[in-house]
């Protein structure tokens, strides 16, 4: 069983077109909370309010990167999506984080984004453009077979 982490962009489809083309596989995915709003005020929600935004944002962040450092850590191969429409600060830092535990890395961003993300693309094992060039990997590695 490959366990793959799905980081980044959580505006788009891209989670799923991957999980569905996966179907048949023997992967599991994890991934972070992919409810915005949640995702902003799970640390206000749980451990109370904050009468400064940077604190509730604090409080977020640190309560979002225990299940971040949790899935990473537990997973065999980390995708990292670089969206179009915000900066990925996260997605970067996932990245060191997964380069720098040694998990296989591939990252997903269009064409556009290939200079501003070249040392993290250097730090990859691949660079794919598409959700099913990521499934296209998976299959390869657990099968060992080519698309078409």
């Amino acid at each position: 069983m490959l366990k793959v982490y799905l980081s980044g962009e959580i505006h788009t489809d891209w989670r799923a077109r991957i999980v569905s083309g996966a179907a048949g596989l023997d992967v599991t995915f994890s991934g972070p909370v992919t409810d915005h709003a949640a995702s902003d005020d799970c640390g206000v929600a749980i451990l109370g309010p904050e009468d400064r935004k940077v604190w509730h944002d604090h409080k977020g962040a640190s309560l979002n990167a225990i299940r971040t450092r949790k899935g990473i850590a537990e997973a065999d191969l980390v995708v990292v999506r670089f969206g179009d429409k915000y900066k990925q600060w996260n997605a970067a830092f996932d990245a060191g984080y997964a380069a720098a535990l040694g998990k296989s890395l591939v990252v997903l961003h269009p064409p556009e984004h290939a200079h501003a993300l070249k040392e993290v693309n250097a730090a990859a094992q691949a660079v794919a453009e598409s959700p099913e060039q990521v499934v296209a990997i998976l299959r390869y590695v657990l099968e060992g077979t080519l698309p078409g």
